[in-house]
């Protein structure tokens, strides 16, 4: 079983749910709708380590309601994609890693310590767990 924080078995555990990760959650680009992008742009959400998206800062109510649905079907896809031998928790991490790595320069993120940064033209911080 894939356990955060053990690091036997841990590359090819992620490996597997990186994998798996590219055909079952729904990526950060295909979500780019004008509403999405403009909120990520405007630096108001940005990945978190668990897979989710955040409020950078206080939410419209649009903007909330969008986000919601958006983690809505993160956890579905997360719940219905997790490898056997894995948590939806851990799948949902690992996920997290990836879709803070794929961010762009001048949107934010959640580092490990719990501070939101904006990512520039070098690599984001990421969890030392993150595959």
């Amino acid at each position: 079983m894939l356990k955060l924080g053990q690091p036997a078995g841990w590359a090819t555990a992620a490996l597997a749910v990186t994998a798996a990760v590219a055909l079952a959650v729904p990526s950060a680009m295909a979500q780019r709708d004008p509403a999405y992008e403009a909120a990520r742009s405007a630096g108001q959400i940005g990945e978190q380590p668990d897979g989710y998206l955040g409020f950078v800062t206080s939410p419209t109510p649009a903007v909330r309601d969008m986000v919601n649905d958006i983690n809505i079907k993160r956890k579905a896809a997360y719940t219905s994609g997790a490898p056997a031998g894995s948590t939806v928790e851990q799948f949902a991490f690992v996920t997290g890693c990836n879709l803070i790595a794929k961010t762009r320069p001048g949107e934010k993120y959640k580092a490990p310590d719990g501070r939101w940064l904006t990512r520039d033209s070098g690599a984001p911080v990421r969890d030392s767990r993150c595959p």
